[in-house]
């Protein structure tokens, strides 16, 4: 990627909707096994908290150097407030609709010797009035973007997903969905959906061969009327299934934590896209982005700098 390119991600003005979550990390040490129960006992010395979800996706472009905007609900709640403050110090313009009905959702997860040893979360679907509310507002942010990312959790934040993805397809605006769960009428008309390898499975049924998988990506786009269809493989790496198809192998090194690498992967494919690259060079680049995150622990982001030194 040429430093024109490099320019051109920093004009580029990106909108993510979808399920915000704050992602909890509670480091220790173990060294003995609980007397109550048969499990370890992790003495906590330092805690961390992160964007997660669709705000990570929001980071993930923030931290290429794209102008990143968010709209999502969370709850009147402290974690809620630490969000918005994250988001704040992030550089990401957001816009969080208060739900007062509901709890925001955390990931908290417990890390022990550099080993996750639980996750507890804690969730609640948003209230239908919020997200009418959020939908008015999507109209006015959609104008004012160059790509719109959505970004899909199954938590209920994009009850009305078929709409805005209308919306910003009357704008001319490329519209990029990361799936969930296995009803996907609804992502109709979209750009590209960027389901990983068991996602897909769930939808189009076991392929035996890449041309089974190449033949049901096809019938998959047809049936969705999608321009094309990344399919994030884990170690056989990624496929981009459009016109023609472009398959990017893993990156060789070593893979420390695969959360929030879809988010690196829709991010970096959505802000390459709005710069003006084509399919294959765009997820040339999603795909090292990715390699670079899944060195990291927990939900990370790829910086410009590391983007272009791996390049």
């Amino acid at each position: 990627m040429n430093r024109s390119m490099l320019g051109k991600i920093s004009q580029v003005r990106l909108l993510v909707v979808g399920d915000v979550m704050l992602d909890r990390y509670w480091f220790g040490e173990v060294s003995r096994i609980s007397p109550e129960a048969p499990v370890p006992v992790v003495k906590v010395q330092r805690m961390e908290e992160r964007l997660g979800g669709a705000a990570n996706v929001a980071r993930n472009a923030a931290s290429l150097g794209a102008v990143s905007a968010l709209l999502s609900v969370v709850g009147d709640d402290e974690a809620g407030r630490t969000l918005g403050r994250l988001l704040e110090e992030g550089q990401i313009d957001a816009n969080l609709h208060v739900d007062r009905e509901i709890d925001t959702t955390v990931k908290l997860r417990v890390i022990g010797r550099q080993q996750q040893l639980l996750r507890i979360d804690f969730e609640t679907t948003p209230s239908h009035e919020i997200l009418q509310a959020k939908l008015a507002d999507f109209e006015t942010r959609v104008v004012q973007s160059d790509v719109v990312v959505l970004s899909d959790y199954g938590k209920g934040g994009l009850t009305h997903i078929a709409e805005m993805i209308r919306i910003a397809r009357a704008h001319d605006k490329p519209v990029l969905v990361d799936p969930k769960g296995d009803e996907w009428g609804k992502y109709a008309g979209a750009t590209v959906i960027t389901p990983n390898r068991s996602e897909l499975k769930e939808v189009v049924g076991r392929w035996s061969s890449d041309e089974e998988l190449a033949a049901k990506a096809r019938k998959l786009r047809g049936d969705l009327g999608l321009e094309a269809l990344l399919v994030t493989r884990s170690e056989e790496g990624m496929t981009l299934f459009a016109d023609d198809t472009h398959h990017q192998p893993a990156q060789a090194r070593e893979v420390f934590d695969v959360s929030g690498a879809g988010d690196t992967v829709i991010a970096t494919l959505a802000v390459m896209i709005a710069a003006g690259a084509d399919w294959a060079e765009a997820i040339r680049v999603a795909n090292i982005a990715a390699g670079v995150v899944v060195g990291k622990l927990g939900t990370a982001v790829v910086s410009r700098e590391e983007l272009a030194a791996a390049l």
